[in-house]
């Protein structure tokens, strides 16, 4: 079986809609688009990419589609979330079916599982996928903690390849670090926080910034683990602006805006989210100029 671990930028992709459901000709240009600047992986169908709003079937279409564009060149990872386990060990099956080398696994929303609920859950979706699988922490989405431990009992799991941590608590990070040593990858699940996750270990990020930043993004967790840490950290720093400017408001309004920008006919956010601020557009545009990024002049072909 593949293993999905990879240094640098896997970038979460916002999924393009127009009338019909999923723009797949919007949706293959801007896998193209990513190969070309080097984003080093393509998430699909995770929160950036509104999973949440989107039905079933959609979500297979999606996870074809970059499949189908990406053509085997990156690491193709598609995100299996939601508040029931069977409804998620469908999703797992179908990524299968899709030609996923891998799915992103986050904690059920709502529903407020124990620990051992969580491992009953993930062990469930990992065998209905039967897929590398790398273990989601996003408290502030799912209101539930995926504790190291708990992450250091499902990598027992050869199958468990990896963890993208969005918690924001660094201490945890490193004893997840301490407790799973070189068995996890582990993946900064914040923008904010990529320089200070590769210092204890981890080996890149999963983004948002990188929808509009590829390259830049890819470079930053690069430029660290080749040693270049002054660089890396000057980058960390360089797109700190842009990326408070990209959660001013809830994930994905701002980018999704900010990627129709560039060029690409993405279309809105789906109810309940609603179209950014059109102040706060102005300030990601701002400063995505600021940082020497232009519209894409030619559409990708």
């Amino acid at each position: 079986m593949a293993d999905v671990r990879f240094d640098g930028s896997g970038v979460a992709l916002i999924t393009p809609f127009d009338e019909h459901g999923v723009n797949e000709r919007v949706f293959a240009e801007l896998v193209r688009f990513h190969h070309d600047e080097g984003t080093d992986a393509l998430i699909v169908c995770g929160s950036t990419g509104e999973a949440a709003a989107m039905t079933v079937e959609e979500q297979y279409r999606a996870a074809a589609v970059a499949v189908e564009a990406n053509a085997g060149r990156l690491p193709v990872i598609v995100g299996c979330g939601g508040s029931g386990t069977r409804q998620v060990q469908q999703l797992g099956a179908q990524a299968a079916r899709a030609g996923a080398d891998g799915v992103l696994l986050s904690a059920p929303p709502y529903n407020k599982p124990p620990q051992r609920g969580l491992l009953e859950h993930f062990r469930a979706v990992i065998d209905a996928a039967n897929l590398p699988a790398i273990i989601y922490n996003v408290p502030g989405r799912t209101a539930v903690n995926i504790l190291p431990e708990t992450i250091a009992e499902l990598a027992e799991d050869p199958r468990v390849v990896g963890v993208k941590e969005a918690s924001g608590d660094i201490v945890q990070v490193a004893e997840l670090a301490r407790q799973t040593g070189d068995r996890l990858a582990i993946w900064s699940g914040n923008d904010e926080n990529v320089v200070p996750i590769l210092s204890l270990g981890g080996r890149g990020v999963i983004t948002v910034l990188g929808n509009v930043a590829p390259r830049g993004t890819s470079r930053m967790v690069k430029a660290y683990l080749e040693g270049s840490r002054e660089e890396a950290t000057s980058l960390q720093l360089r797109f700190l602006p842009l990326i408070r400017a990209l959660f001013a408001e809830p994930n994905p309004m701002p980018v999704k805006a900010a990627v129709g920008w560039l060029g690409f006919d993405v279309g809105d956010v789906r109810a309940p989210l609603c179209t950014v601020d059109p102040e706060r557009q102005r300030v990601v545009i701002s400063e995505m100029q600021a940082l020497g990024i232009a519209p894409v002049v030619k559409a990708m072909s």
